[in-house]
C-alpha cells in the first residue's frame, strides 16, 4: 500500500509514464475521463500528452494496454494536436496492437487509425499499413489489410489511394498465409466495387485460380455506386446531406446521379500502373537493323521493341527518333508483314505514352493514310489499331488537315479507311469537342464520299456522318445535308440509331434537347431562297471544302469587334437549320403573280400602275403603299407584288416621283413580308440602276439595306456587286461600293461575305484593275478595304501585295486610318433572327467570326524541298553552313508565301537550332518560325507542342534581343493558333516551375496580356497556379510583379476555390503573402465582387489576427489546417530517442555522418530520424529545396529557442548535423542566419549547463572549421566565437583535436585561423589542451612556419608566442627541430613580443598629462551623468575598502617591485654605445604656481538621484523589471545606464527596499552580460576597450552597493549564486582583461567584490553553490585547474567563517551537497585527481563541521534519501571517532607531562591568541592602522615571534600590504621619514588612473592607514571634484600656510604599473627645475611632481644631482 499512495499522488501524466502497470492503468483511466471533459480542442492541455501517445497504444501490460487504446482514441478523436502524433502512434498500433490476441484490442487499434484518417491525415495512416504488410507475422498482415478495407469503404476511393494498395495486392495473393490470402481476396473485392474493371489489368497475373474466384466475387458486387458513409472533418456539409438522405430512406438517390458520379470518380486502370522506361532498354543495334537490307533483321529489331511496348505504361521521354524510325518502316518497307509489325509497334507506343505521345502524331497520321491502300486484312487491321490509338493522344483538330488531305484520294481503299477512321474518331467527341468549324470541311468531305461510285466508300460515309449526327445533333449537322435527297438521308439517320458512342449517355441528352426545336413548327422567316443556296453550295462543294477552320483569336486587337461582328453574322445564319422550307420560293408566271395582286390591291391601283399619265401612276402608287402598310405578314404575297411594280414601265420610270415611291414601296414589301430571294432577283437590277441617282439613290440604298435583311447580306452584297460591275456607270458603282460599305458596319462582318465576294469574278477584276477605274469609284472600293480591314485586319493586305505601288500606297493609307479604331456592333440582322436561333448565335460566335481570309489562298506544298541534305546542312557542326541551311529555308518559305502544313523533318531541325550556341542563329530560326506561322496559317497549330514550347523555352535566354524576338515569335504563333494548344497538357506549367527569372517574367507577361482575351480556358492551366505562387515569392522583383499582374486572369478563369484550394500545399509563410494578392485579385475580378467581401473578411481576420482564430472554429476548415498545425511544439521529445540514434550510428545501422559534401542519402537519412522529433510543416521548409524557406526555418527555430530547451537538447544531434548542411549552401544569407542561430543556441546550451556528446561534436565541429576559412571576414569573425562558445559546453582538449586537423587543410585562410584558434586556447586554459601531448602538438604548429602563405606563417609564430608566453623557454625543447630560417623568425617574433608592451605605455604615459590639462581646461567636460561616472568606482572602492597597490612600498627601492618589461634600465642606456640616434622625449612643463594656493574643502553632497527613478513609484516594479532587464542589453551604453540607475537606489536606505524581490532577477542580468563581454565584447577588435573597462566598472560597483545591504544580499538564491561566482572567477582568470591599461584595477576590485559576495550572502546559499561550482569545475574537462583552485580558496575562507555562522546554515542541505559530491566523486575518483587539494578541501570542511557540531551531525542526514550512495556517513562516524580518541589521548598526555610543560602550551596558546586578535584587527577596515602598529610593537617586543602560519594562508595581496605597514611605521619611529615616490601619483597624473574617455577622477578622504592625509597631495583632485559637485573654486576662505599643509605626510594612493613609467621620467624633470630654481630650506619640504616626498634637503639634492648627472651622460652618448 506504501507504493500505491506515492504513485496516486502523481499528476495524470507522470502515472501514465509509471514503471508499475497498476499506475499506467489509473493513468489511462483519468486520462480517459479528462479527454472526455476537455471541451476545447485547441487547450494547452492537449499538448502534454503529445510525448505519451504512442506509449498509450503500446504499453507491454495488455489489460493497461486496452485502456490505454481507449484513452488514445479519445486523444485522437478531440484534440487538435493529434495530428502530430499519426506516424508514431499508427506505427505503434501496427506493430503493438494488431498482434495482440484480444479481440478489443485490435477493434481499438483499427478504430484509432479510422479516427487518424477522419482528422485528415490518411496518408500518414495508410503508409503505416503498408509498411505493416511487409511485417514477418501474419497476424499483423491480416489485420493491416482489414484496416485496409475498411477505410476504403467507409472512406471511400477520394479520400483512400488506391495506387499503392493495388501496387501491393499481387504480392498479398502469393502469400504463404491462407488468412492473408482471403483477407487480399475481401480487399480486392471491396476496390473493384470503387473502380470496377480497371483493377483487372494490374491483377491479370496473379494464380489463375485465384483470377477466377476473384472473378466470381466481382460478379456479385452490386452495380450500384458505392457511396462514402464517413467523412472528414472538412467534409461536414456532406456529411450532413448523406445524413438526410438517409433520413428520407433513399427517396434522394434518384435525382443526384450526376453528384454521386462526381463523388466516385471513374479511376483509369492505366493511373494504377507503373511507368516502365523502355528507351534504355532497346537493342544496342536496333537503328542499324531497322535500316538492315535483310528483312528479318529488320524483323528482329520490330519485334524486340513489340516486346517493349506491350508494357501497358511508358516513362514519358524522348521517343523521337524510335517514332521515325517505326514510320520510315511503315510507309516505304516493302514487307507487308514488318509494315504490320511496326504498325503494331506504334498501337504499343501511343497507348502507353497516351498524351505524351500527341507531339509524334502529326508525323505519323500522313503515313498511316496513305499506308492504308494495302489489301491485306492483317496489315489494315493493324493500321487502324495503330491510328485509333494515336487519335486518343491528340485532337481530331490538330489531325484534321492530313485527314482531308487523303479524303480526296483516287484509291478507294483509302478513301474508305480515311472515312471509317472519322466514323471512330467521332465516336470519342462530344458537342463540344466537334464544332461546327471542325465539322464543315469533314462534313463537306463526306458528302462527296457518299456519292461516290465505290459502295465500300459509300457505306463508310455513311458510317461517318451518322455518327457525326448522333454526336452533334440534328440541329448542327443539318445545315450541310440540305442538297441530300431523302434516300441517303434516311440511310444516314439509320446509321445514326445504330452508333454506340463512348459518351452516350450525355450526347443522348443533348439530342433529345435539339431534337424538340426540329420537330416543332417556327414561323417562317423568308421565302424559299435559302434553300437554294445551301443547294448551291452543295452542289459545288470545291469552295465547301476549303471553307477554313475558324481562326480563333485573329489579330489581338480585333478580337472584340469580329467577335461583336459575328453575332450579326451567326443570327443571319442561324435561320438555315429549322426554316429551309418556308425560305425557298418557286418562281411563280406573271398570269398567276397578277391574280395574286388583285386580290390584295384596289382594282383601280392595278388598272393605273402602267397608265401614260404620270399623276395616275403615282396615285396608283400611293394606294399601293397604303395597302402594304395595312397588308399582315402572312398575307402578303411578295412575289406577286414586286412583279406588278416591275410591270412597264417597272424600273424605267421617268417621273422621279413614282420613281421614289415605287423605291419606297419595295422596301416595305421587303420589311413586312417574307421576302424571298426570288422575289429579289426581280428588284436588284432595278435597284442598281437607281443607286447613282441623285434623286432616288437614297431610296434604291434603303431597299437593298431592307432586301439585305431579309435574305441575308452575303447574298445580297454578292448579287449586287456583280450587277454594279455588269455595267459600265461608274456611278452606280461607286455608290453599289459606298453603301456596301455602310452595310457591313449595320449588319456586321460575316466571313461569307468577304469569300464569296474574294470568289466572285467580278469583285477581283474590279480588285485587281482598280488603278483603272473611275477616280470616285476607286476611293469607294478603297473606303470598302478600310472597312473590312476593321474587321479582318492585317491578313486583307496579303491579297494586294503584288499591287503596284501606287495604289498600295492609297490602300495602306487607308489601313492606317482605321489602325486603332474598333468596328461597330452590328444594329440590324439581329431582332428579326433572334427568336430563332439566339442560342445558335452564342455558340457560332467563335466559329462564324469571318474564316481565314489567308486559306482562301492556294498554298504550295514545300514538303518535297526540305530534303535530308537541308536537314543535315541546319545540324552540321559548322556554325556557317548552319546559317546556310537556315538560309535556304527563308528563301524557300519566302518565294512560296502560303505553304501547306506538310514540311518534313523541318521542325525538328528547327528545335536543335533553338539552342544553338550561337545566338545570332537562334534569332534567325526565331525570325523563321515567325514566317512558318504567317505562311502556314492556322494550320500550325500542330506544331505548337514540338516546336512553339521550345520557343517559349527561348524566353529565358539572357540576352534582351533573344527573349524579344522569342516573345514576337509566341505571339505570332499564339495569333494563327489561338491559346487552347499552348494551355493544354503539362508543358506551359514545366517551363514555369523552371527557375528561371527571365523565362518567368516573359512568360507570365505573356499569360497576362492572353488570358482576359479568352473566353474559356483548358483545366491544365491549373497546373501553373502552383508555380505562379512560388514566382511571387520570387527573388527577383520583376518576376514577382508579372506573377502579381498575371493572378487576376487566372482567378477571372480558374475561380477563386481552385485557386484558394491550391495555397492549401503551401507553407504557411507563404500562404500570407498569397492570401493578400488574392484578395487582391478577387477585387479586380468582377464576377465575383459579391464574393469579393466574404473572402476578404475572411482572409484579412485569418491574417492580421492569427492569434484570435484560435479557439474558434472556422468554416474553411482546410485551408486553414496547416495553420493550426503550426500552433505545437517545433521539436517533439522523443524519450531516449537521440540515444537510441547514437546506438544506430554506433552499430552501423545508419549512415555515419561523415562527408567531404553531402550526398542524397544523408539528406534522406536525415529527413527520416526528422520526421518523428520535427513537426511536419518545419520539416518542410528545413528540406525545401528554395534557400528562402531555410532562412525561414532558421528564423521559427530562432523564435522558438528560449520556449523549448528541452526540445531543442533532445533534438540538438539532428538539428547541428541539419546545420552542417547549411554550410554547404552558396547562400550567404542562410549561412549568415545559420551562424546567427548557432551563437544563440551554443549560449542557451552553456546556460543549460549541457555539455556536447562525441556523436554531436564529431558530426558537426568538423564542418564548422571549414567555414572558418571563409573568404568573408564577417562569417569567419563569427565562427571565431561560435568555436570560442563551444569550449563551454565541450572540453577544450578535445576541441583542439578537431581545430588541429583543421590546420592540415588547403585553404590557407582556414590554416591561419585554426592556428591562432590554437593559441586562443593554449592562452585561455594552459598546456594541458595540447593533444595528443604538448610535444607532438608544437612540432605540428611549428612546421607551419614554413608555411608558403604569409598569413599562415604569421599565424604561426603567434601561436607559437602565446605558448612561450605560457610555458617560458621550455618551448624550444618542445617544438625539436626546426629548419634555421624558421628558428630565426619564431626567435625574432619572440623578442619583438617582449619589447612590444613597454612602447604602448610610455606613448600612452606621454599623452595623457595633455589631456589631463584639456580636462581642466574646459570644467563642462567634466560635468557627466551618472553613467558616465560608474567607471571611477574601481578606484573609490580601492580606496574605500582599504586596498592599495601592490607594488607601492616605503623606501625608494621599491620601485624594482614594477614589472620587468616596466622598468627604465638607467645603466643599460648609459653603457650603450651604439650609434642609433634617440632624442628625449619632451618633458611635460607643470605650473606649480596653484599648489601654493590653500584649499577649501567643499562640504559633500549626495549625487541626485537618477530622474528615471522618480517615476518608479508609480509602478515601481515593473520600472525596475524594465532597467535590470536593460543590465543584460547587448549596447553597452543602455546597460551602463540601467547598472548606474540601480546603484543610485542600492546607495539610498530609503529606496534600496524597493529591489526586494528582484535581487536574483538582477544578478541573473548582470551574470550574463559578463558572459556577453566575456564572449562578444572582448572578442570585437573594433570594441574601444575602455569602453568594456567602464562597464566592468559600473558592474563591479553596483554589486558592491548590492552586497553592502545584507538584507538584500542574503535573497540571492543558490543558483544565481552559482552562476554569479562562475562569472567572476572566469572574470579574474581572464588574461585579455590583464592585458587591458586598468585591468589590474578590475581584477582588484572582482577579488574585493568576490569577499563581499562570500560574507554577505546567506551562507547556506554561497556553501552550497561552491559545492556545486567544484564539482562542475572538477568533471568539465575543459575547465582551467586555476579556475577549480580558486574556488577551493573561496570555500577555505567560508570554512574559517564556519564558527561564526554554524547556528544560521542549514546542515542538512549542506550535507546533502557534499552527499551528491562524494557520490560523483569517491576517494578513490578524488585520489586520481592531479591535484590534492580537492580531497583536502572536503575533509577540512567537514572536520570543521564535526568540531563546530560534534556528534550531533549525524542528525542533519535527514535530506539524504540513500546514505549508502556515497561515503558520507561513513567518513563522518570516522572523524568523530578520531576526535574522542585524540581528546583522551591528550588527557593521557597532560598527565605524565610536567608543569613547565603545561606553562608552555598555554603560553603558546595565549600567544597565538594575541596574534590573532591583532591579524583580526589589521583585516578589518576600521582598525587596520591600530592592528599593524600593534603587530609591529609585538615583533619588536618578542623579535622570535613567528608570524609565518599567520600569513601563509593569506593573500599575496594582504601579505604585501602587511609588510610594507610594518616598513612604513618602522621608518615613521626611526625618523627616517622617506616614503617611495615612485609609488605616488601626482595631482596632475590623478587622472590617469581612470580610462581617459570617462573624464572622470577618483576621490579620496584618508589614506588605506586611516591617517588623515595632507590636502596638498590632493589639490589638484579637490579642484576638480569641486568642478564636478558645481562649487565655485573662487571663493576660497584665507588659506593657512603652505608650512602647515605640508607639516603632515602625505601617503601615496594606489597607481597603476602604466602610471610608474611616466612618474619617473616627470620626476627626474621637477627634480631638476626644483634643484635650480628654489632655495630649499632644511626645515622644508616639498611636494614632487609625481607624489610628496619628505626628505632632508641634502638627500633631496644629492638625488637630484646624481640622477642629473646620470641624464647628462646618456645625452652626450647619443650625440
Amino acid at each position: 500500500m506504501g507504493d500505491d499512495s506515492e504513485w496516486m499522488k502523481l499528476p495524470v501524466d507522470q502515472k501514465c509514464e509509471h514503471k508499475l502497470w497498476k499506475a499506467r492503468l489509473n493513468g489511462y483511466e483519468e486520462a480517459l475521463k479528462l479527454f472526455q471533459k476537455i471541451d476545447d480542442e485547441k487547450s494547452p492541455e492537449w499538448s502534454k500528452y503529445l510525448g505519451l501517445i504512442k506509449k498509450f497504444v503500446t504499453d507491454s501490460n495488455a489489460v493497461a494496454q486496452l485502456k490505454g487504446l481507449e484513452a488514445a482514441l479519445a486523444y485522437v478523436e478531440n484534440a487538435h494536436v493529434a495530428g502530430k502524433t499519426t506516424g508514431e502512434v499508427a506505427s505503434g498500433v501496427v506493430n503493438k496492437v494488431f498482434n495482440q490476441p484480444k479481440a478489443r484490442a485490435k477493434e481499438l487499434g483499427v478504430d484509432i487509425c479510422l479516427m487518424y484518417i477522419e482528422i485528415e491525415k490518411g496518408e500518414a495512416v495508410q503508409e503505416e499499413l503498408l509498411k505493416g504488410l511487409d511485417n514477418k507475422n501474419p497476424k499483423i498482415i491480416v489485420a493491416c489489410i482489414e484496416t485496409l478495407r475498411k477505410a476504403l469503404s467507409e472512406f471511400g476511393s477520394k479520400i483512400i489511394s488506391l495506387k499503392p494498395i493495388i501496387k501491393v495486392l499481387p504480392k498479398l495473393f502469393e502469400s504463404r498465409e491462407k488468412a492473408v490470402r482471403d483477407e487480399a481476396k475481401l480487399l480486392a473485392v471491396e476496390i473493384y466495387r470503387w473502380i470496377r474493371d480497371a483493377l483487372r489489368p494490374p491483377l491479370q497475373n496473379i494464380n489463375s485460380v485465384q483470377l477466377k474466384e476473384l472473378e466470381e466475387e466481382w460478379v456479385k458486387v452490386s452495380s450500384a455506386a458505392p457511396k462514402q458513409t464517413r467523412f472528414l472533418r472538412s467534409q461536414q456539409e456532406l456529411k450532413a446531406k448523406f445524413e438526410q438522405q438517409q433520413a428520407a430512406g433513399g427517396d434522394g438517390d434518384g435525382g443526384d446521379d450526376d453528384e454521386e458520379e462526381e463523388a466516385v470518380p471513374q479511376v483509369d486502370a492505366y493511373e494504377l500502373l507503373e511507368a516502365v522506361e523502355i528507351l534504355s532498354k532497346l537493342p544496342k543495334d536496333f537503328f542499324e537493323k531497322i535500316e538492315a537490307k535483310k528483312w528479318q533483321e529488320r524483323k528482329e529489331a520490330l519485334e524486340a521493341v513489340e516486346l517493349l511496348v506491350k508494357n501497358p505504361k511508358l516513362e514519358s521521354g524522348d521517343y523521337a527518333d524510335l517514332v521515325k524510325a517505326l514510320k520510315k518502316v511503315v510507309g516505304k518497307d516493302t514487307n507487308v508483314m514488318l509494315v504490320a509489325l511496326a504498325a503494331k509497334c506504334l498501337a504499343g507506343l501511343a497507348s502507353g505514352l497516351r498524351k505524351k505521345f500527341g507531339q509524334y502524331a502529326g508525323h505519323v497520321v500522313p503515313t498511316i493514310l496513305e499506308k492504308f491502300k494495302e489489301k491485306k486484312p492483317q496489315v489494315v487491321q493493324a493500321l487502324q489499331e495503330a491510328i485509333d490509338a494515336i487519335f486518343l493522344t491528340t485532337t481530331l483538330q490538330n489531325i484534321s488537315e492530313d485527314v482531308l488531305a487523303v479524303m480526296d484520294n483516287k484509291n478507294p481503299t483509302i478513301k474508305q479507311q480515311a472515312s471509317l477512321f472519322i466514323a471512330r474518331s467521332f465516336r470519342h467527341c462530344t458537342p463540344s469537342t466537334l464544332p461546327k468549324s471542325l465539322l464543315k470541311p469533314f462534313c463537306a468531305a463526306l458528302l462527296k464520299h457518299i456519292n461516290d461510285s465505290a459502295p465500300e466508300v459509300r457505306d463508310a460515309g455513311f458510317e461517318a456522318l451518322g455518327t457525326a449526327l448522333k454526336v452533334a445533333g440534328e440541329k448542327a449537322v443539318n445545315p450541310f445535308l440540305a442538297d441530300v435527297d431523302k434516300l441517303k438521308l434516311d440511310r444516314i439517320k439509320e446509321c445514326a440509331e445504330k452508333v454506340e458512342l463512348v459518351y452516350g449517355k450525355k450526347t443522348g441528352a443533348a439530342e433529345k434537347k435539339e431534337g424538340k426545336p426540329v420537330a416543332g413548327k417556327t414561323p417562317a422567316l423568308s421565302g424559299s431562297a435559302g434553300d437554294k443556296e445551301i443547294k448551291d453550295a452543295a452542289a459545288k462543294p470545291g469552295p465547301q471544302k476549303k471553307a477554313p477552320a475558324v481562326k480563333p483569336g485573329g489579330p489581338p486587337k480585333k478580337s472584340k469587334p469580329a467577335a461583336a461582328a459575328g453575332t450579326g453574322g451567326a443570327g443571319a445564319k442561324g435561320k438555315k437549320g429549322p426554316e429551309t422550307k418556308e425560305i425557298f420560293e418557286s418562281e411563280l408566271s406573271i398570269e398567276v403573280c397578277e391574280e395574286k395582286a388583285a386580290a390584295v390591291l384596289p382594282a383601280s391601283c392595278i388598272q393605273q400602275l402602267d397608265s401614260g399619265n404620270w399623276k395616275e401612276r403615282l396615285a396608283s402608287m400611293e394606294e399601293f403603299q397604303k395597302t402594304v402598310e395595312l397588308m399582315e405578314r402572312s398575307e402578303m404575297p411578295c412575289q406577286a407584288l414586286v412583279r406588278m411594280l416591275a410591270k412597264k414601265p417597272g424600273w424605267k420610270e421617268t417621273n422621279f416621283q413614282v420613281m421614289q415611291m415605287k423605291l419606297h414601296i419595295v422596301a416595305l414589301i421587303a420589311q413586312k413580308g417574307n421576302f424571298s430571294k426570288t422575289s429579289a432577283q426581280v428588284v436588284l437590277d432595278g435597284l442598281v440602276d437607281k443607286v447613282g441617282d441623285v434623286k432616288c439613290g437614297s431610296n434604291a440604298k434603303e431597299a437593298m439595306t431592307a432586301i439585305a435583311e431579309a435574305c441575308q447580306l452575303p447574298w445580297t452584297a454578292e448579287q449586287l456587286v456583280a450587277m454594279a460591275f455588269s455595267q459600265k456607270n461608274p456611278k452606280n458603282q461607286s455608290e453599289t461600293l459606298n453603301w456596301l460599305s455602310n452595310a457591313i458596319k449595320e449588319f456586321g462582318f460575316s466571313g461569307y461575305v468577304f469569300q464569296e465576294k474574294l470568289e466572285s469574278k467580278c469583285f477581283l477584276s474590279w480588285a485587281e484593275d482598280l488603278l483603272f477605274l473611275e477616280s470616285a469609284v476607286r476611293t469607294s472600293a478603297i473606303t470598302l478595304l478600310g472597312v473590312m480591314y476593321l474587321y479582318v485586319g492585317p491578313p486583307l493586305r496579303m491579297f494586294f501585295e503584288d499591287e503596284k505601288p501606287a495604289l498600295l500606297s492609297q490602300i495602306d493609307a487607308e489601313f492606317e486610318k482605321m489602325q486603332g479604331q474598333t468596328a461597330p456592333a452590328p444594329t440590324r440582322g439581329i431582332s428579326r433572327n433572334s427568336g430563332g436561333s439566339g442560342d445558335d448565335g452564342e455558340e457560332e460566335e467563335q466559329e462564324d467570326v469571318g474564316n481565314d481570309v489567308v486559306d482562301l489562298l492556294p498554298r504550295t506544298d514545300i514538303g518535297d524541298k526540305i530534303t535530308a541534305e537541308l536537314v543535315a546542312k541546319i545540324g552540321d557542326k559548322n556554325w556557317k553552313i548552319r546559317k546556310e541551311g537556315l538560309d535556304e529555308v527563308t528563301s524557300i518559305i519566302n518565294d512560296a508565301k502560303f505553304i501547306q502544313p506538310n514540311i518534313g523533318e523541318l521542325p525538328a531541325a528547327l528545335k536543335s537550332r533553338l539552342n544553338d550556341s550561337n545566338k545570332i542563329l537562334v534569332q534567325q530560326t526565331l525570325s523563321i518560325l515567325q514566317q512558318l506561322a504567317t505562311a502556314m496559317g492556322p494550320n500550325i497549330k500542330q506544331h505548337v507542342k514540338n516546336l512553339g514550347i521550345p520557343v517559349i523555352t527561348v524566353l529565358g535566354d539572357s540576352k534582351n534581343n533573344v527573349r524579344a524576338a522569342a516573345l514576337a515569335t509566341v505571339n505570332a504563333w499564339a495569333e494563327q493558333t489561338g491559346m487552347k494548344e499552348w494551355l493544354e497538357g503539362e508543358d506551359l506549367s514545366e517551363e514555369l516551375k523552371k527557375e528561371n527569372p527571365f523565362l518567368r517574367q516573359e512568360l507570365l507577361g505573356w499569360l497576362a496580356d492572353k488570358l482576359p482575351t479568352l473566353r474559356s480556358v483548358p483545366s491544365d492551366l491549373l497546373l501553373c497556379v502552383p508555380h505562379l505562387y512560388s514566382c511571387l515569392e520570387d527573388r527577383n522583383g520583376d518576376v514577382r510583379k508579372k506573377a502579381q499582374d498575371a493572378l487576376p486572369f487566372f482567378m477571372m478563369h480558374l475561380g477563386f476555390e481552385k485557386m484558394a484550394k491550391a495555397t492549401g500545399k503551401l507553407k504557411v509563410l507563404l500562404q500570407h503573402e498569397v492570401g493578400w494578392h488574392l484578395m487582391l485579385a478577387i477585387a479586380c475580378t468582377k464576377a465575383y465582387v459579391l464574393h469579393c467581401f466574404l473572402i476578404l473578411w475572411v482572409w484579412g481576420f485569418l491574417f492580421l489576427f492569427p492569434q484570435g482564430v484560435q479557439g474558434k472554429k472556422v468554416l474553411n476548415k482546410p485551408t486553414l489546417k496547416e495553420d493550426d498545425d503550426k500552433s505545437g511544439p517545433i521539436f517533439i521529445i522523443v524519450p531516449n530517442g537521440k540515444e537510441q540514434r547514437m546506438k544506430d550510428e554506433k552499430g552501423l545501422r545508419v549512415l555515419k555522418w561523415n562527408f567531404t559534401t553531402p550526398r542524397d542519402e544523408y539528406i534522406e537519412q536525415l529527413k527520416t530520424q526528422m520526421s518523428s522529433c520535427v513537426a511536419k510543416w518545419l520539416q518542410d521548409e528545413m528540406f525545401h529545396a528554395d534557400f528562402q524557406h531555410h532562412n525561414k526555418a532558421l528564423a521559427v527555430m530562432i523564435e522558438h529557442l528560449e520556449n523549448e530547451k528541452d526540445g531543442v537538447i533532445s533534438c540538438l544531434d539532428l538539428i547541428l548535423k541539419w546545420l552542417t548542411l547549411r554550410f554547404f549552401d552558396t547562400n550567404t544569407s542562410v549561412l549568415m542566419k545559420t551562424l546567427e542561430y548557432l551563437k544563440l543556441l551554443f549560449n542557451m546550451l552553456s546556460q543549460e549547463e549541457y555539455h556536447l556528446t562525441e556523436n554531436e561534436a564529431s558530426s558537426f565541429i568538423p564542418y564548422l572549421i571549414i567555414k572558418v576559412g571563409e573568404p568573408k571576414d564577417v562569417i569567419r569573425k563569427d565562427v571565431r566565437a561560435i568555436l570560442n562558445r563551444m569550449c563551454l559546453i565541450y572540453p577544450a582538449s578535445k576541441m583542439f583535436t578537431f581545430i588541429m586537423e583543421g590546420t592540415k587543410s588547403k585553404n590557407s585562410k582556414q590554416r591561419a585561423e585554426c592556428l591562432e584558434e590554437l593559441g586562443c586556447l593554449v592562452g585561455s586554459h594552459g598546456m594541458n589542451v595540447c593533444q595528443p601531448t604538448p610535444g607532438k602538438a608544437l612540432k605540428e604548429m611549428a612546421a607551419h612556419i614554413g608555411d608558403r602563405d604569409n598569413t599562415v606563417r604569421n599565424a604561426a609564430l603567434n601561436t607559437i608566442v602565446t605558448v612561450y608566453n605560457v610555458h617560458g623557454d621550455q618551448v624550444f625543447k618542445l617544438i625539436g627541430n626546426l629548419s634555421e630560417k624558421d628558428m630565426s623568425m619564431l626567435e625574432e617574433r619572440i623578442k619583438r613580443s617582449a619589447k612590444r608592451p613597454s612602447a604602448a605605455p610610455v606613448r600612452q604615459a606621454e599623452e595623457k598629462p595633455q589631456r589631463i590639462q584639456n580636462i581642466s581646461a574646459n570644467a563642462s567636460m567634466l560635468r557627466k551623468g551618472p553613467a558616465e561616472d560608474m567607471s571611477s568606482k574601481l578606484k573609490y572602492v580601492m580606496i574605500c575598502y582599504g586596498f592599495q597597490n601592490r607594488n607601492m612600498g616605503s623606501h625608494s627601492e621599491a620601485a624594482h617591485t614594477v614589472p620587468r618589461e616596466f622598468q627604465l634600465d638607467l645603466d643599460e642606456i648609459e653603457n650603450d654605445n651604439g650609434t642609433v640616434k634617440c632624442e628625449m622625449p619632451a618633458l611635460v612643463q607643470h605650473k606649480l604656481d596653484d599648489i601654493f594656493e590653500p584649499v577649501l574643502i567643499p562640504e559633500p553632497k549626495i549625487r541626485a538621484v537618477s530622474p528615471h527613478f522618480d517615476d518608479m513609484h508609480s509602478n515601481t516594479a515593473s520600472t525596475i523589471n524594465f532597467v535590470i532587464s536593460q543590465v543584460a542589453s547587448g549596447d553597452i551604453n543602455t546597460s551602463i545606464q540601467a547598472l548606474a540607475q540601480i546603484d543610485e537606489v542600492f546607495r539610498q536606505e530609503d529606496k534600496a527596499e524597493a529591489m526586494s524581490g528582484h535581487i536574483d532577477q538582477f544578478l541573473i542580468a548582470t551574470f550574463m552580460q559578463l558572459r556577453l563581454i566575456y564572449n562578444t565584447h572582448m572578442a570585437d577588435e573594433k570594441l574601444d576597450k575602455d569602453e568594456i573597462v567602464k562597464l566592468y566598472s559600473c558592474i563591479i560597483g553596483s554589486m558592491i552597493s548590492l552586497f553592502q545591504i545584507e538584507s538584500l544580499a542574503r535573497e540571492a538564491s543558490t543558483g544565481v549564486l552559482k552562476d554569479l561566482m562562475h562569472g567572476l572567477i572566469t572574470l579574474m582568470l581572464d588574461s585579455r582583461v590583464e592585458d587591458l591599461e586598468e585591468g589590474e584595477q578590475v581584477i582588484r576590485s572582482v577579488n574585493l567584490l568576490v569577499v563581499k559576495v562570500l560574507e554577505k550572502s546567506d551562507q547556506t546559499n554561497i556553501l552550497s553553490a561552491l559545492l556545486v561550482l567544484l564539482q562542475d569545475s572538477l568533471l568539465a574537462t575543459a575547465s582551467s585547474p586555476k579556475f577549480s583552485e580558486l574556488v577551493m580558496k573561496c570555500l577555505w575562507r567560508m570554512v574559517r567563517l564556519l564558527p561564526e555562522t554554524i547556528n544560521s546554515i542549514n546542515l542538512d542541505r549542506i550535507l546533502l551537497d557534499i552527499h551528491i559530491f562524494m557520490k560523483v566523486f569517491p576517494k578513490e575518483k578524488l585520489k586520481q585527481c592531479k591535484s590534492e587539494f580537492p580531497i583536502r578541501t572536503l575533509k577540512t570542511l567537514l572536520h570543521t563541521l564535526c568540531k563546530l557540531k560534534g556528534p550531533k551531525i549525524l542528525d542533519h542526514l535527514t535530506m539524504i534519501e540513500n546514505k549508502n550512495e556515497s561515503e558520507l556517513e561513513a567518513h563522518l562516524c570516522r572523524v568523530m571517532k578520531h576526535s574522542m580518541d585524540q581528546t583522551g589521548s591528550k588527557a593521557d598526555k597532560d598527565t605524565e607531562k610536567g608543569a613547565s610543560r603545561i606553562e608552555e602550551k598555554a603560553s603558546k596558546a595565549k600567544v597565538n591568541d594575541i596574534l590573532a586578535e591583532i591579524f583580526k584587527k589589521i583585516g578589518s577596515k576600521e582598525n587596520t592602522k591600530e592592528g599593524l602598529a600593534e603587530l609591529y610593537e609585538y615583533k619588536k617586543k618578542y623579535s622570535d615571534a613567528d608570524i609565518e602560519p599567520f600569513l601563509k594562508n593569506s593573500s599575496q595581496f594582504f601579505q604585501s600590504y602587511v609588510e610594507r605597514g610594518l616598513r612604513l611605521i618602522e621608518t615613521e619611529r626611526e625618523g627616517k621619514g622617506r616614503i617611495a615616490s615612485s609609488t605616488g601619483i601626482s595631482p596632475q597624473m590623478e587622472g590617469t588612473c581612470v580610462p581617459v574617455s570617462t573624464h572622470t577622477v577618483t576621490s579620496s578622504i584618508g589614506n588605506t592607514n586611516g591617517e588623515e592625509v595632507g590636502p596638498s597631495v590632493y589639490l589638484e583632485r579637490l579642484k576638480i571634484l569641486r568642478q564636478r559637485c558645481g562649487l565655485d573654486n573662487a571663493k576660497q576662505e584665507d588659506r593657512p600656510p603652505l608650512t602647515s599643509l605640508l607639516s603632515k605626510p602625505a601617503v601615496p594612493t594606489v597607481a597603476s604599473s602604466t602610471d610608474m613609467l611616466h612618474s619617473k621620467l616627470s620626476q627626474l624633470r621637477e627634480s631638476r627645475e626644483q634643484y635650480q630654481h628654489l632655495d630649499l630650506d632644511s626645515n622644508q619640504t616639498h611636494s614632487s611632481g609625481i607624489g610628496t616626498t619628505t626628505a632632508s634637503p641634502s638627500s633631496a639634492a644629492a638625488n637630484i644631482d646624481d640622477l642629473k648627472k646620470r641624464l647628462e651622460r646618456i645625452k652626450s652618448s647619443r650625440k
